[in-house]
Parts: C-alpha cells; sequence; structure tokens
C-alpha cells in the first residue's frame, strides 16, 4: 500500500498556523489568569511575525522563482500562499478581538491601556506633552519625501508615522516654495498674486515619515490617580498628539502609524564564501533590505496616505492588513512585566534542586555514581553550568569540546569556556553561525571564544549544527575518563527556566568514545563507521528511527506487544509519517504529542486508526524530544535534539541518544504518559485538522506541567542518594491525578 499519497499530509503551513491558533486560544481562556492572558497574545504576534519573514517569505520567492515543486500535500507555492492568506487575515481578526476584550478587562482591574492620546484628561496631556519634549523630541529624526529626498529605507518590524502635510498659508515665497523661483516669477513679469493663487489651488500634498525610536520604551506610565488604576499610552500616540512640532511650516493633514515585515531568511552560499563569519554579517545587513511581504497600517488610515505607502513598499491586496487596535501586539509582554497585579499571574516557580548533585559535592563524582536525568524547567539548569564550569578550573580536566545553537544574552557558558581556554584547557567550542535571528549573538560569542584561546568551529558546509552536546577530559587515577552531557534543548540559562527540556549526564564509556566521534567529525573530516550509543543526522538518524518503527510493526503482525509514544515540537518528514502510517495499519497502537507543526493525518481508514495526536500548549513552552518503543515489553527509550522533520533529520547534525538505566527509562516514560494524561493544556487532533482542547470537569482537571513543578519539589527534599552511594530513583505517584482517584 501506498503511505505517501497527497491527500494522507496536511500542508505544514496551515498546521503551523493552527499551532498558533492553540496559543491565542490560551489568550482567550477565561480560566488563565488575565495577565497570563496578555502573554499568551504577546506570544502570537512575536509567533506570526517570524512565520511571515521565514514562511511566508520563502513561499513568496517560489513564486517570484517560478518554483514548481510541491510540498508533502501536493501544493505549489502559489496554492499555498492562495490557502495562508485568508487563514492569516482571520487569524489576526481574531487577535484584535481577543485584544480589544483583554484590554476591557484589565481596565477592570485597575490596568486601563489608552487607545488613542485624544483620551488623555487634561492633567495626563500635560505631562504626555512634556514626557515627548523632554524625552522623545531630541531622538526623532522626521523624513520628507520629495525630488531631492527620496523615499527613506523602512527597516523591518520598525513602527513608523506616516503623514501628509500641507504648506501653511502665507506669502507669494511660502507658495512658490523658495526664494529663487519666487524672484525669478517676479522678474520675468509674472502676475505674482494671481499665480500665488493658483499654485494655492493646485498645491499637492508632501509625505513624511517618523520612526518609532526603538531605544525607546514603548509604553508610557501615566502619573498615578486617586481612584489608585495605573495608566499607560504607547509611544507612538505620544508622537502622533505631537507630531505638529515636528513640521512646523506645515499644517499635519494626517497621521497614521505603519509597520511593515521584510523578507528575513538568509540566502547563503557557503561553498561560495571565503569567510563564512563575514558572509552571515553581509546577509544580516541585507535583511533590512529583503522584500516587504506584509504592511500594517490602522484601521481607517486616509486613502491617500495608504497609496502613497502601496507604492512605495510594492505591496498591494493580500499583504496588507489594516488593523482594528494598536500595531504589533509584542508590546503586551512589556505591560505583563508591569509592577503590581501580582495576583492576576501565575506563581513564578523556582526550578528545584537536583538531588543526585548536591551542592558543594563534586560534580564528576556525582556523575560516576550513575546517570544523571534532568528534567527543566521544573529542575534547575545549574548543574549544566557548574558542570562546565567545575571542568573549567579542575586542574585534571585536559580538554572541554562543546556546541552551541541559542544562548542567552550573558551566558555564564560562554565565560567558563572563555575561563577554561585562559587556564589552560583545550577547549574547542562550535558556535553555530547560521541559528536563525540568532546569527549577530553567535558572532559575538565566537570572537569572543577566539580572543579567549579556545578553538572556535563553525561546522560543516551546508548543514546547521543543532546538537546539543558538551564532553569533558577528565586524566583520573585509572586513566583518561570522558564525562558527557547530552540534551534536547540548548545550553542557554534563560530560557532553560521557560522551555521544557531533558538532559543526562553519563560518563558511559561507549557514549564517551561517540562524544569524541562526533567532535571530530565536526572539526575534521572524520566519518566514524559505526556508533555505539548515539545516533546521529545527517547519515545515521533517520534509518535509525525508520528502523524501530519497522521493528513495532513486525512485532504487531506477528502478535507480539508493541506501542509506540513520542513527543516532540514538529513532525513533518513524509518518510517517518508513512512508516507511522504503515504501523498503525499492521496495529500499532501510537500515541504522539506534536506541540507545532503536525503533517500526519489522524482517522484515515485502514490507514491511521491507531494514531492518537495531542499538542499541550501551557505555560512552559513543550521542547523536548523523547520516544519511547515497547520492543515486545522490553522498552527502548530515546532523547534527541531532533524533530521529526526533514530538515533536523537530512540538513542538521543532529543526535538521538539512549537512555539505558532502567530507573531513568522509568522516570522518561512515566513523564510521557503524565503528559498524555493532561486535560486542562491538552489538546487532541481530530480528522478534519482541528484541534480541540481536552475539557476537564469543574475542580478536577489534570494539568501535568504544574504538577511536575510538585513532583519536582517533592523529589528534591527525597533522599535519592542511597547510604552506599548507590543511586536509586524514587518514582513519584502524580499527587493531583492520585487526589482525583481517591475522590472516585
Amino acid at each position: 500500500m501506498d503511505y505517501h499519497k497527497d491527500e494522507y499530509f496536511t500542508n505544514r503551513e496551515r498546521s503551523w498556523l493552527r499551532f498558533n491558533e492553540r496559543c491565542l486560544s490560551e489568550a482567550r481562556d477565561e480560566a488563565i489568569p488575565l495577565f497570563e492572558r496578555l502573554k499568551f497574545l504577546s506570544i502570537t504576534a512575536s509567533n506570526l511575525d517570524e512565520f511571515l519573514m521565514v514562511r511566508i517569505a520563502s513561499l513568496k520567492d517560489m513564486v517570484h522563482a517560478g518554483y514548481k515543486k510541491t510540498d508533502i500535500a501536493g501544493m505549489k507555492a502559489d496554492e499555498q500562499l492562495a490557502l495562508l492568506y485568508p487563514a492569516m487575515h482571520e487569524f489576526v481578526d481574531m487577535q484584535y478581538e481577543c485584544y480589544n476584550n483583554l484590554a476591557d478587562a484589565a481596565c477592570g482591574v485597575g490596568m486601563v491601556m489608552l487607545e488613542h492620546h485624544e483620551e488623555l484628561t487634561t492633567k495626563q496631556a500635560e505631562f504626555v506633552d512634556r514626557y515627548f519634549e523632554d524625552n522623545v523630541y531630541p531622538v526623532l529624526t522626521p523624513m520628507a519625501v520629495d525630488s531631492s529626498r527620496p523615499f527613506p529605507l523602512i527597516k523591518n518590524k520598525s513602527l513608523n508615522i506616516g503623514a501628509l502635510l500641507a504648506r501653511k498659508e502665507g506669502t507669494g515665497l511660502e507658495a512658490y516654495g523658495n526664494a529663487k523661483s519666487y524672484s525669478k516669477a517676479i522678474l520675468s513679469g509674472v502676475d505674482v498674486t494671481d499665480d500665488v493663487e493658483k499654485k494655492k489651488k493646485k498645491k499637492q500634498m508632501d509625505f513624511a515619515i517618523v520612526q518609532v525610536p526603538s531605544g525607546l520604551p514603548r509604553i508610557v506610565e501615566l502619573p498615578a490617580n486617586k481612584e489608585g488604576r495605573k495608566y499607560i499610552i504607547r509611544l507612538e500616540e505620544i508622537i502622533e498628539r505631537n507630531i505638529s512640532k515636528l513640521f512646523l511650516n506645515y499644517t499635519v493633514v494626517c497621521a497614521s502609524p505603519f509597520r511593515i515585515m521584510r523578507n528575513a531568511d538568509l540566502d547563503i552560499e557557503e561553498e561560495e564564501a571565503e569567510d563564512l563569519l563575514m558572509e552571515i554579517e553581509k546577509q544580516i545587513k541585507r535583511r533590512q533590505w529583503g522584500e516587504v511581504i506584509r504592511l500594517e497600517t490602522e484601521k481607517g488610515i486616509d486613502k491617500k496616505l495608504l497609496d502613497i505607502l502601496k507604492k512605495e513598499l510594492r505591496v498591494t491586496g493580500e499583504d496588507i492588513y489594516e488593523i482594528d487596535g494598536p500595531l504589533d501586539l509584542t508590546f503586551l509582554m512589556k505591560v505583563y512585566g508591569m509592577e503590581g497585579f501580582d495576583e492576576y499571574k501565575n506563581k513564578d516557580n523556582t526550578p528545584s534542586d537536583v538531588p543526585e548533585i548536591p551542592a558543594g559535592s563534586d560534580i564528576f563524582e556525582d556523575i560516576r555514581k550513575g546517570d544523571i536525568l534532568l528534567h527543566h524547567p521544573y529542575q534547575s539548569f545549574e548543574p549544566v553550568v557548574r558542570f562546565v564550569r567545575s571542568a573549567a578550573a579542575d586542574p585534571d580536566v585536559l580538554a572541554i569540546k562543546q556546541t552551541l545553537y541559542r544562548v542567552s544574552g550573558n551566558s555564564p557558558i560562554v565565560k567558563a569556556l572563555a575561563q577554561a581556554a585562559e587556564n589552560g584547557k583545550q577547549v574547542t567550542v562550535l558556535v553555530e553561525l547560521k541559528a536563525r535571528f540568532d546569527e549577530e549573538n553567535n558572532i559575538v560569542w565566537a570572537r569572543m571564544l577566539e580572543k579567549a584561546g579556545c578553538h572556535v568551529i563553525y561546522g560543516l558546509v551546508g548543514l546547521k549544527t543543532h546538537c546539543k552536546i558538551c564532553l569533558v577530559v577528565r586524566r583520573e587515577e585509572d586513566g583518561i575518563r570522558r564525562y558527557v552531557h547530552l540534551a534536547t534543548g540548548n545550553y542557554n540559562d534563560s530560557t532553560a527556566k521557560l522551555y521544557t527540556d531533558f538532559g543526562l549526564f553519563t560518563c558511559a564509556e561507549p557514549v564517551g568514545e561517540d562524544a569524541t566521534a562526533v567532535f571530530n567529525m565536526l572539526s575534521g573530516y572524520s566519518e566514524p563507521l559505526s556508533w555505539n550509543r548515539l545516533a546521529v543526522a545527517p547519515l545515521w538518524l533517520k534509518k535509525r528511527l525508520l528502523k524501530l518503527i519497522k521493528r513495532e510493526t513486525e512485532n504487531a503482525r506477528a502478535g507480539r506487544s508493541c506501542v509506540i509514544k513520542a513527543k516532540m515540537n514538529s513532525l513533518c518528514d513524509p518518510d517517518v509519517i508513512a512508516a507511522l502510517y504503515e504501523a498503525s495499519s499492521a496495529g500499532v497502537p501510537i500515541k504522539l504529542l506534536v506541540r507545532g507543526i503536525c503533517c500526519l493525518k489522524v482517522g484515515i481508514p485502514e490507514v491511521s486508526e491507531n494514531i492518537k495526536v495531542y499538542s499541550i500548549v501551557g505555560d512552559y513552552l513543550e521542547h523536548g524530544r523523547a520516544f519511547v518503543f515497547d520492543n515486545d515489553c522490553d522498552p527502548e527509550v530515546y532523547l534527541a535534539s531532533a524533530d521529526w522533520m526533514p530538515r533536523n533529520l537530512e540538513r542538521r547534525v543532529e543526535i538521538m541518544f539512549p537512555v539505558d538505566d532502567h530507573r531513568l527509562k522509568e522516570r522518561v516514560m512515566r513523564i510521557l504518559d503524565e503528559q498524555f494524561e493532561d486535560t486542562v493544556k491538552k489538546h487532541e487532533l481530530m480528522p478534519d485538522e482541528r484541534y480541540v482542547k481536552a475539557l476537564a470537569p469543574e475542580d478536577s482537571g489534570y494539568c501535568c506541567q504544574m504538577d511536575f513543578v510538585k513532583q519536582a519539589k517533592e523529589y528534591a527534599k527525597s533522599s535519592a542518594v542511597s547510604k552506599t552511594g548507590g543511586r536509586r530513583f524514587i518514582p513519584i505517584e502524580s499527587s493531583e491525578r492520585k487526589a482525583n482517584e481517591n475522590e472516585e
């Protein structure tokens, strides 16, 4: 049977939009604290920006190039755009319907977000005008457009105000525009009085732009009033109120904010580039000149002003969004961060300690006692930082090798690596320069590490290095020992507090040998003939994955025990999906947790009837990748940096690694099972491609993320290390689920 038929797959981009709709559903959920809903709405705006700059831009590039190849669902680029445009406009309408509801609700609890400067009281207006004079006016640079001043470069994602101006009525000199033209008319005998009147009638309006400074706060808090309510106003409203002060000889006929999105998908010819770092720096600058793929304006913008923007920016039709509300809703994240209103926010969770790595212990000794599994953000990321810091300071450590994809702005790990090099260690760091929208940040880190004496490499030509691995080589009494940290998420101490991920510490020799082989492959031309425990993309991981799925399929046909459970960010590799379809047809029960894109369809008769797909969108971003294969009641459990996507399996360096310790296997399997049992944040994929959120009975819903917080705290208090030094894992029964079962 052919499991690759076009009708068996969902368009990838439409599936992504459905994911963003699930994020928006959190903003619309009245059971969620109000300010958390504002945060989710901000996230949907940021998500949509990136989708437009990369995915929609890529489709438009294909159309321009006459590219005829179809996607996984058999659709050409122009057909995909025709599908997506109405869906995006409908989504934006839903965003602003949600915003208006949330703004009303925020006003009801004492946070007043003024929509227009006309709403200011006299006292507030005086404050705003003074704020403009003192803080905003000195920063602004109005840009007129005429024959000598061409239309300026409008930066990607910048907020601007466009204005139509009319020269104030007055002298003949003003009507002529300059003294030279006026004098020339008089000397030539022209009746200037009559001519001035004619020129005034024919006079056309001028056009100008004011960029809203990104370096100033987008929201400004107004002085407190007797009611005790907070009033805020957006910076663009302050500028619009005072815009006439920028054009003293003109009357401002109309002014409206607008915002553009440009094609930001880098096109790097790596094989042609003499210096990859310099080539990427050039491409980053070119982002500001990319094709405009979206124009946002406020609803009711003056038609003449809109016509000028359409002409100069070369946008038409579906690329124009007339917005019923403030442009760029990402400002709501700033609103969320304002002081006060704690009762309308979730309580901050402090990640729990990892009992296998006690404070003040020798982390290398801790790892020698047995493999250690970390579950972030429920458990602290600090042991990972400590691992690198300890290696940097340890006189017995000979070498540190690490990959960096996305790191925080003030990364303690990068500092530790630099310190290690200064301490005389051999430090090799692969910095992935092509990490989208983190290129500039990573270039800075790469240069800093090189100055410190690290050997910095940029990976393999044509491939992104997305795996997360750190290898420490240490001299010990019984010889050289290799300590390895493998992870599903980035070495980023900031996102580790927000993203759910797994990490594994081990000093197992087979894994250490594989880790060395990975870095030799990245830094040279050494491809190992075989691997001990790791499966590495792009050459080996996909084959291994298909083999594991096939084994479950064969077990089903032979009447043996078989199950596949997997968690990932995205699923859109056609070969993997086809393999899952075949497994389902053979009778393998398959349960998938796919946070984002899912091109697999459920409920296809005799194809996917045994497949269930769920998505959890909650307070933490589900980022970990975990796979369980029953293997006839002898389960194999894997963690990975890779999603089941062609780019991960075929065009990136990724690592899938096994969880060998049976206690840690049990823990990962329990985590997955509890996520499948969620009744608060879980959405289920339906055969019609809609996602339906599980509706929990009132006061009895089970939220896996909140329960994991409790479990981590309980586990941190428990005695994880026995008196003999051997490690034991204490499985923690879900406290919430257990309570519900007792009630039943």
